[in-house]
């Protein structure tokens, strides 16, 4: 395999690990957009205008990125230089810095929340394919770098407040830092840590396993997660710890410098913000129409700007009957658009984008050739492309993120002694312990049930063509007899699955472990555990790990055993 190939896609035999894949129409909840783009992103180009189908096919897209580009590199490098800098960054990352500066250097973007302790594993999942992309693309000839998109100006505090682990037991656990510590409508990243934080980040690691590696993951949260530190700091310290020796460069859009950088497309923005909503609840439609879901709710008289007042807390806007734009709540002050426009660009830290506008922001600041995301961003992006098109932008093509399911050693060994898999967990925790009930632990059992069931419904069959021919309405009062019956010996069955796995204490804790590590809470792993789980049980590792796992040519979820 060349160093092209390597570099685009998973080598993890390297690394010692197996991996098996599965298709996302496989696992339960997944919507029918998100299906339909990962099979052909091309026939939906409707509503993603410049989707690809292959990876392979960005650098086609250069040109046209480069030449539609007009933000001051300059004044973008030294900002993100700054930035990370600031986070602790290393030699590569710093350099990726410099070679953003050249004219001709492209960026492969993701983004998330700035969740507890880096969030969910997604959050690296996300981050490492966008170096990897990055990698591929510059020894293909074409020069790119991974930028992570912190995304500080959201303000839904609960949904990053917690962080969920395995603890020392193989169970999950949770720890979290109080919600008092947000102000209402403050964006995340400008929330500061108390002295609460010490609390969490101890009971975390008093109830991770005590491992080799404690010493490092100790050292690591509490060298990030400090009383006076703002929350998107905190979680940017963290990512670049574990990233900076792959070159990832962090973006905090509430930095000024990058404001001031935005303040022109901000003000376009909310000169067309009619048009924007207009095009926005279009789309939507058009999404209902062909029998796809729409992200966003949409209205006819959202402005796609926040407003941010003295104290930082953001506001939406809508338009009033006369066409001006309110704040929805405490304001009885009006705006024209043209006026908020001025605003916006004499005053670009006063505003910062919605979801619709987000995407075309981040865009406008850097050079993207494509966007690392999930299957909620792929379907926001059906609707953002809109705004791209009201402003004149290129829209970006959206790129499904690496999805993984990480099974340690001791997990594996049970699915191999009971032959059950993940999609056996999709059918829940009774499917899982009837199979292993079934064909492990009591086959005479479930033998004699299986008899008994067969010749039960063996001769009521026969007594039923019998009673059919003397009265249907016999018949009839039969089956329903018959299907009360099965129903009771299905209970029964059920009953003697859980008691089996009851009196087997052993196994009873490797189901709910395995539960716990690979579906928990019916949700993939992904969505839920947090890497602190894993740096505890193998450290720094696992990360690279993870990242020659990732194979950019494959659209499933791929199961990888460490």
């Amino acid at each position: 395999m060349s160093t092209a190939e390597t570099a685009c896609h998973g080598t993890p035999q390297a690394a010692g690990l197996r991996v098996e894949t599965l298709s996302f129409d496989q696992i339960p909840q997944q919507t029918r957009l998100f299906l339909d783009y990962l099979r052909d992103p091309i026939a939906l180009r409707r509503f993603y205008p410049e989707a690809v189908r292959f990876h392979h096919d960005l650098p086609a897209r250069a040109d046209r990125v480069l030449g539609e580009y007009r933000t001051d590199r300059q004044q973008l490098c030294d900002a993100l230089e700054r930035m990370n800098r600031g986070w602790g960054a290393g030699d590569r990352t710093l350099a990726n810095i410099r070679l953003l500066g050249a004219p001709d250097c492209l960026a492969v973007v993701s983004g998330q929340q700035a969740g507890l302790f880096a969030g969910p594993l997604y959050t690296i999942y996300k981050a490492l394919s966008a170096v990897k992309l990055a990698e591929c693309m510059t020894q293909r000839g074409v020069k790119a770098v991974p930028v992570f998109w912190i995304a500080t100006e959201d303000h839904d505090f609960p949904e990053v407040a917690k962080a969920e682990f395995i603890n020392r037991d193989c169970v999950l656990s949770s720890v979290s830092v109080p919600l008092e510590m947000h102000a209402e409508d403050l964006p995340v990243g400008r929330v500061v840590l108390d002295e609460s934080i010490d609390e969490s980040v101890q009971s975390l690691l008093a109830a991770l396993p005590q491992t080799e590696f404690s010493g490092d993951l100790e050292k690591l949260l509490r060298d990030a997660y400090q009383p006076g530190r703002n929350y998107g700091d905190a979680f940017a310290r963290v990512m670049t710890a574990l990233t900076s020796r792959h070159g990832l460069i962090l973006l905090d859009p509430l930095d000024s410098q990058l404001k001031v950088l935005a303040a022109a497309l901000y003000a376009e923005a909310a000169r067309r913000a009619s048009a924007i909503a207009i095009a926005i609840a279009s789309r939507s439609r058009e999404l209902e129409q062909a029998g796809y879901h729409a992200q966003v709710v949409a209205s006819e008289s959202s402005f796609p700007l926040f407003w941010h007042d003295d104290t930082g807390a953001r506001h939406a806007l809508a338009r009033t009957a006369d066409g001006k734009y309110r704040a929805k709540r405490d304001s009885d002050d009006e705006f024209s658009a043209t006026e908020l426009a001025e605003w916006a660009q004499r005053e670009p830290q006063r505003f910062s984008p919605n979801v619709t506008l987000r995407a075309v922001v981040q865009d406008y600041l850097l050079p993207t050739v494509a966007y690392y995301g999930g299957a909620a961003e792929i379907a926001y992006f059906a609707q953002t492309s809109a705004v791209y098109r009201v402003l004149d932008r290129p829209a970006t093509p959206i790129l499904h993120r690496a999805s993984m399911t990480l099974v340690e050693k001791h997990t594996w060994r049970a699915l191999e002694r009971y032959k059950i898999g993940l999609p056996d967990f999709f059918a829940g925790p009774e499917h899982v312990v009837a199979r292993v009930v079934e064909e492990h632990l009591a086959k005479d059992t479930s033998q004699a049930f299986d008899h008994t069931t067969r010749t039960f419904n063996r001769e009521l069959d026969a007594l039923q063509e019998q009673l059919r021919r003397v009265d249907l309405t016999l018949a009839d009062a039969l089956e329903t007899g018959r299907r009360k019956i099965n129903y009771q010996i299905d209970g029964l069955r059920s009953r003697f699955h859980r008691a089996q796995v009851g009196r087997d204490e052993a196994v009873h804790r490797q189901l709910q472990r395995a539960f716990d590590l690979l579906y928990p809470e019916k949700t993939l792993q992904e969505r839920r555990i947090n890497i602190t789980s894993l740096l505890a049980r193998h450290g720094r590792y696992v990360v690279d790990w993870i990242y020659e796992a990732i194979d950019l040519g494959s659209n499933e979820h791929q199961i990888v055993y460490l």
